[in-house]
């Protein structure tokens, strides 16, 4: 009788250690998803990359990003004032920031199929859809109206040319619609057709010619979905960047 309260009591005491040993292991795994979504929230918030951005300050002038950077791009009163980046192919970039390391925060970038000095028709930017609205997370709020129509400008810098960004359409897309995410092999014409066809909003007041240079800007909808939210703007009064003395 005594042996087996002994041998009981011992098992109790494995059970409450192995009991222990697995709350530790859960608080450990919680611990490091905290720890990791906060990296990943604080590398897409730094704001350390605008000494890189053309033109912003007197020491940007000479300095360059390490890496594929190929313009920067700015929409007005959001987050998005990043450096492009353009890799070999579509996934160089989806893991990796503009200094060549890890992020999951990814970086934005120019789809690989299209020129790097914009002079396509039609040009494909993809971002992740950030919290806090960061890298592409803000794309999403032009699915309000109120929001489409206040934000409608932006700046798109390639080399030493500004362009102007006229935002013109919104809409929900799957990866799959050739007209949007295949425009290379696409007419613009049709391209164009489809963007007026199927955008959630669309600003007639803002003339559209086949000649036109359109770059759209993609994220996703949902993690783990083919859908995505597209916001087009136009490529309009090229300038040059004023130097600094």
């Amino acid at each position: 009788m005594i042996k087996l309260k002994k041998i009981v009591s011992i098992l109790s005491n494995i059970e409450d250690v192995l009991c222990f040993m697995f709350c530790m292991f859960l608080f450990l795994i919680g611990l490091y998803s905290i720890i990791d979504s906060y990296l990943v929230y604080e590398h897409a918030n730094d704001d350390s990359l605008l000494k890189y951005k053309p033109g912003y300050s007197e020491e940007s002038n000479d300095q360059e990003i390490i890496g594929n950077m190929v313009a920067w791009l700015t929409v007005d009163k959001t987050n998005i004032d990043y450096p492009v980046m353009q890799g070999e192919n579509n996934e160089e970039y989806l893991n990796k920031d503009p200094y060549g390391e890890y992020s999951l925060s990814g970086s934005i970038f120019l789809d690989s199929r299209n020129k790097p000095d914009f002079s396509d028709t039609y040009s494909l930017i993809y971002g992740h859809h950030m919290e806090g609205d960061h890298m592409f997370g803000s794309l999403h709020s032009f699915l309000k109206e109120k929001y489409f129509k206040k934000h409608k400008h932006g700046t798109l810098i390639v080399g030493n040319t500004i362009y102007n960004l006229k935002i013109f359409a919104v809409m929900n897309a799957k990866a799959t619609e050739s007209e949007i995410f295949d425009s290379t092999e696409v007419r613009q014409s049709k391209v164009l057709s489809y963007i007026k066809t199927n955008s959630k909003y669309y600003n007639k007041k803002i003339d559209i010619q086949l000649t036109d240079r359109i770059i759209a800007l993609s994220t996703c909808k949902y993690p783990d979905s083919v859908y995505r939210v597209v916001v087009f703007a136009k490529l309009d009064n090229p300038h040059q960047i004023e130097k600094s003395n």
